[in-house]
């Protein structure tokens, strides 16, 4: 599989892939390479509508000019912790950051939250994430507050009272029940809708329809994401190497044996 920089030819065959509606796992394979590469070519390059080649192949040589005349000396990567490849963390963040954006987050919010997913805290600050990502402090901040209002972010003080915004389990969790949660007003406007029009009338039954489909599916998420929140709280034990693992008791609260019940 070819490594490096995409070229003009292989844009333009990205680009006939494309016109051609061809899924971007297709056009990879055709070009031999990973479906990461192509989607993230894709994507900060106006989507799989506007994409065209030669714009393409032009805008990354502006941004190969400006990498180099911005530079300076010396290395550029942040001390990694535990031994992490600089180089392999950043690409990984540029990919995990484009899975974000194909799930519907815009460009710079899905950057922010790929930063935060990737430190080991997970959490920073305004400035820790401007410095990381090389953009203003306004642009975090617009990015927080789309991020926060999806559940995906939270704020939190630390000991010097600056806001570190923070990504942990409990949000997924939070995001999910939020999602489930958002079919319910179109659940009741269908059912509204069954008793305007008549029951028994084809457009009725279309909407009661949409609203026993949604009501199912949100109860259905619902559940779902209540048992397998038990995964996310997994607890982890350091092992002899500094790694972690799960526990055996995988999270769950450890129940008393009649040996160690301080009753009997």
């Amino acid at each position: 599989m070819p490594g490096g920089r995409l070229t003009q030819q292989e844009r333009q065959q990205i680009a006939l892939g494309l016109a051609d509606s061809l899924p971007y796992a297709e056009i990879a394979r055709r070009l031999d390479r990973p479906t990461s590469t192509v989607t993230r070519e894709v994507m900060r390059n106006g989507g799989p509508t506007a994409y065209r080649a030669d714009l393409a192949h032009r805008a990354t040589e502006r941004r190969t000019h400006r990498r180099r005349q911005t530079t300076p000396p010396g290395p550029q990567a942040l001390p990694q912790p535990h031994g992490h490849d600089a180089q392999a963390v950043r690409d990984y963040q540029e990919t995990l950051t484009t899975v974000f954006m194909t799930s519907g987050l815009p460009k710079m919010m899905a950057r922010v939250l790929g930063c935060l997913y990737t430190t080991d805290t997970g959490s920073l600050t305004a400035s820790e994430l401007a410095q990381r990502l090389h953009v203003s402090p306004a642009s975090i901040s617009k990015a927080i507050t789309f991020l926060e209002g999806l559940d995906l972010v939270r704020r939190e003080p630390d000991e010097r009272r600056r806001e570190r915004y923070v990504v942990d389990d409990d949000l997924w969790y939070q995001s999910m029940i939020r999602s489930a949660r958002s079919n319910d007003q179109v659940v009741e406007a269908a059912r509204q809708g069954v008793t305007i029009l008549g029951p028994g009338t084809p457009a009725a039954t279309r909407l009661e329809n949409v609203a026993r489909f949604l009501d199912f599916v949100s109860e259905s998420i619902i559940r779902a994401a209540e048992q397998g929140r038990e995964v996310l709280f997994t607890r982890t034990e350091p092992t002899s190497n500094g790694t972690t693992e799960p526990s055996p008791d995988h999270g769950r609260a450890a129940v008393p044996t009649a040996a160690e019940d301080p009753i009997s």
